[in-house]
């Protein structure tokens, strides 16, 4: 049996999309301020234009995924680490003439660690908060029961570069209270496994060990593979400020963390339920030219 193409639906540039009425007057009304709304457009159109691939998702995806950061204070510049847009595609029920899947590109909002800390910090509730990942020669003992974690921590210009074996997390409040985890890297590696769909623990060693061919690396697309030490030091925070911690802000970015939000008919943010089996443009675009509103096989190594 032939080997199936991945076929994406060729969809409106989101710098296209952007800057017709129905998006300027629904990014104005949110924000309620005109410089506020050029800043804010400003930031998450650099924000796209740094990954391509988020170009080709649907629109709405990818604003209401920022608009949902702007309201929480959060920068769209993967530099900062605060949130991210993250693209992913999802199969419609159609296939092209060749009999190949048509899969939609959305936008999935991703909720940085920095982004934990940042919300956290604006209780004015802590003395000081950190999460950090623990290489290979520094852990010598944790107590989980007196919350004790030693290790000798290198002062090696590479350390970044060495192998991580843990994840450690702790804060202590104005009053004094301290709170301490410590997660080693096989327990944070059982953790995605069994609660991220999109994460498979013996397919990370496969990527890890350079055995994954290359029309397969599509399939790694989340960012438990992109960035495995990130995501661990998110789920640290998580564990920490979800279960002892205080946040100042409203829990918004923690329900939508991972998923994929849109612009619904009211004008509001709200869980894409779209399955992909009609495009989603909305009233002003123009619609693309016959010759190219087809969908079309692409290179799997683009993805």
């Amino acid at each position: 049996m032939a080997k199936k193409n991945i076929v994406i639906r060729k969809q409106p540039k989101f710098s296209a999309t952007l800057q017709t009425d129905t998006y300027q007057r629904l990014i104005n009304n949110t924000l309620g301020d005109p410089d506020r709304a050029k800043r804010f457009i400003g930031s998450i159109t650099s924000a796209v234009a740094v990954n391509p691939a988020l170009q080709d998702c649907e629109a709405g995806t990818i604003l209401a995924g920022a608009l949902l950061g702007e309201s929480l204070n959060l920068s769209p510049s993967p530099q900062l680490g605060h949130y991210y847009l993250v693209p992913f595609k999802v199969k419609t029920k159609e296939v092209d003439m060749e009999g190949n899947d048509i899969y939609v590109a959305k936008a999935q909002f991703i909720l940085g660690y920095k982004g934990y800390i940042q919300m956290a910090l604006r209780s004015a509730q802590y003395r000081s908060l950190n999460v950090v990942a623990v290489k290979a020669g520094e852990f010598v003992s944790w107590n989980p029961f007196t919350e004790e974690l030693i290790c000798n921590w290198s002062k090696a210009d590479n350390r970044d570069d060495l192998p991580t074996v843990g994840y450690a997390a702790c804060y202590e409040y104005l009053n004094g209270f301290r709170k301490t985890i410590y997660w080693s890297k096989e327990k944070m590696l059982a953790h995605a496994d069994k609660y991220s769909a999109a994460f498979s623990a013996r397919d990370y060693e496969r990527l890890q060990s350079g055995n994954v061919p290359d029309d397969e690396m599509w399939k790694f697309s989340s960012f438990w593979y992109k960035d495995f030490d990130a995501m661990g030091m998110k789920t640290m925070l998580r564990q920490l400020i979800g279960k002892w911690g205080v946040m100042s802000v409203d829990f918004r970015a923690y329900e939508n963390d991972g998923k994929a939000l849109n612009i619904d008919a009211s004008g509001n943010i709200a869980p894409d339920t779209n399955d992909g089996s009609m495009p989603l443009i909305p009233p002003g675009i123009p619609p693309i030219p016959e010759a190219e509103n087809t969908a079309q096989a692409v290179n799997l190594n683009d993805l």
